[in-house]
């Protein structure tokens, strides 16, 4: 892997949790558990690489649709995992923000994440971003009713000004979007910001997902052109 070309921001769909556990005759509980590993050291290893901003697609809208004692189990780890995490993530200089609606998520999920976020503030070496309760399409239209609300007139509105009003304002688009498990699809994930994302999907459930797997996908990266709308002559 050339790490003279790492990419700014890397985005994941952190998928297959619980068919990893299916093959072991566990329970999708143990795959997620198993799952929250494979996050930490995704994490330090985006850090150790000096990727600047890291996307973790962990609970959708949809979600909520699962069962209620899987949903209960994921929000356990989630607050298990920040707790123990919060003092290493401010060594490491790591920023947490949310993506998604925080306020509609059970009051104990909401405090540790509130906390954490205050505690990790003022770190400036990495961003991590959790899509919490997220939606791609709900981002885009609360977008377009926050510009609305403002009175802005239609033909003011910029993509600057409309990404502006995005969950990751201020942050760049993703140039690479990670997705385990085979799926072949976004699910409803960073629906704006993805227009000229590299993507890589990989049929490894998440659990299995090692540091060097994220590598690869890196590594994957750095052999494409990329070419904004521009022909290959131009960029060459």
């Amino acid at each position: 892997m050339d790490t003279t070309n790492i990419p700014t921001h890397i985005a994941i769909i952190m998928d297959g949790n619980g068919r990893w556990a299916k093959q072991r005759g566990l329970p999708r509980t143990d795959g997620h558990r198993a799952g929250t590993e494979t996050a930490r050291a995704v994490v330090t290893r985006c850090r150790e690489l000096g990727v600047k901003h890291l996307t973790l697609y962990t609970f959708s809208k949809e979600n909520w649709s699962r069962p209620k004692d899987e949903v209960s189990t994921l929000f356990k780890l989630l607050t298990t995992f920040l707790t123990k995490e919060e003092a290493s993530l401010k060594k490491q200089g790591i920023r947490l923000k949310v993506l998604g609606e925080i306020d509609d998520m059970p009051m104990a999920v909401r405090q540790v994440l509130k906390h954490v976020m205050r505690q990790t503030k003022n770190c400036t070496d990495m961003t991590l971003n959790l899509a919490l309760n997220y939606s791609g399409r709900d981002e885009i239209l609360r977008a377009a009713k926050a510009l609305a609300a403002k009175g802005i007139a239609a033909d003011d509105i910029t993509e600057e000004a409309f990404a502006d009003e995005l969950w990751t304002a201020g942050q760049p688009d993703p140039d690479l979007i990670i997705r385990t498990s085979g799926e072949l699809r976004l699910s409803n994930y960073l629906l704006f910001q993805c227009a000229y994302s590299e993507f890589y999907f990989t049929d490894i459930y998440w659990p299995d997902f090692s540091p060097e797997e994220l590598e690869k996908a890196i590594a994957e990266l750095g052999n494409r052109q990329r070419r904004f709308g521009k022909t290959g002559e131009q960029v060459s």
